[in-house]
């Protein structure tokens, strides 16, 4: 129960259904610094709102202090990924290390039938076993940052809001007498509460906030940036005297870190058709050949055709078309609405729209 308005939903359904429901929040920074600030989540006045619901659900309610464990396995991970020049994903690795491990055994601990969640995915039958599918709201799904689940907890797992829309889930809260009904939804990253990433980053990883060179494809110096952690491939703004060459608008292309390098080209030059996948997860029998299936790259992109090559270690994911392709960023594999697993963009290839290798080691 982060204290939003969806954990809170789902436990005032599943006590409705007549189960006996242990209500459970994680704090995870700031010990009470974030009490009256919007947009929150696991700390300050969520908390306060979910032992409010707990209390008007009639639930037992326990609040779990993780904020060494949450600093070590998400905001540290965080600034590592920013200085190597990645773009993280927090939300997804603490999904995969806080509340679908720690909470998973937790529950299994207390003696628990399941581990229930506010995440808009859902959870279907499957002749191999249950299958993590996308919500029904396309708008709402976060299938896309539990590519990570363990496959053999699917079946302990539930999911109350996947086949809901968030006009729905607000107006159970309405119904229930939940105190959180209006409340706003959760920020993107919680931890950051003015939204400076690279603010963050600078104080935990200095190198990754030292000034360096703003170069075109060609290796020409274009101008300077301030730390590398400002900047993801894909990106246009920030770039000052670099932002445009030849009457063309200039984009990060790639990231070179251990230079201190930011290498910017023309939208054409994002264009990839391959990249290379690590810390692979399979929520299906890993394939033996090549894989047909869609892959999005991104959260907030719809899934590409392509075809994903196992080799035990790694995945290399061939798109039908060229895409932008972030390393840091998740590539989840998908079959119709099922979740086939998914893993971490470590590396682009060949930039096949420009006809040249942007990568960091060009």
């Amino acid at each position: 129960m982060s204290g939003g308005v969806d954990s809170s939903v789902v436990a005032g359904l599943m006590a409705e259904a007549g189960h006996e429901v242990i209500g459970v929040t994680m704090q995870l920074y700031d010990h009470g610094a974030s009490v009256g600030r919007k947009g929150a989540c696991c700390a300050g006045q969520d908390i306060h709102d979910a032992r409010r619901v707990a209390d008007r659900l009639g639930i037992a309610h326990y609040v779990l202090d993780m904020e060494a464990r949450f600093r070590s396995a998400v905001i540290e991970d965080f600034a590592d990924t920013y200085a190597r020049g990645e773009t993280p994903i927090p939300c997804l690795r603490c999904n995969q290390r806080l509340k679908f491990a720690d909470l998973v055994g937790l529950a299994r601990d207390l003696g628990a039938e399941a581990l229930a969640t506010g995440h808009y995915a859902r959870i279907a039958a499957a002749p191999d076993g249950p299958a993590l599918c996308r919500a029904a709201d396309p708008a709402r799904d976060q299938s896309y940052f539990l590519f990570a689940l363990n496959r053999a907890d699917l079946a302990f797992l539930r999911f109350p809001l996947g086949g809901l829309r968030k006009t729905e889930v607000r107006a159970h809260a309405a119904r229930l007498g939940l105190a959180v009904a209006d409340k706003p939804d959760s920020q993107d990253i919680c931890f950051i509460p003015d939204g400076r990433h690279a603010d963050l980053v600078a104080r935990l990883r200095p190198e990754a906030a030292e000034p360096g060179e703003v170069v075109g494809l060609d290796g020409a110096v274009l101008g300077r940036h301030r730390g590398v952690a400002r900047y993801t491939v894909g990106q246009a703004r920030g770039l000052g005297e670099a932002s445009w060459r030849a009457g063309e608008r200039m984009h990060v292309v790639a990231i070179d870190a251990a230079r201190r390098r930011v290498v910017v080209g023309p939208r054409v030059a994002l264009g990839r058709r391959e990249a290379v996948v690590c810390e692979v997860t399979w929520l299906v029998d890993p394939p033996a050949q090549d894989l047909r299936c869609a892959v999005k790259l991104r959260a907030r992109e719809a899934p590409r055709s392509a075809s994903v090559l196992w080799d035990g270690m790694r995945a290399r994911v061939a798109l039908d078309a060229p895409a932008t392709v972030a390393p840091g960023q998740a590539a989840v594999f998908y079959a119709g609405d099922r979740v086939l697993g998914g893993g971490i963009i470590a590396a682009a290839s060949v930039d096949s729209a420009a006809g040249r290798d942007v990568s960091p080691a060009a």
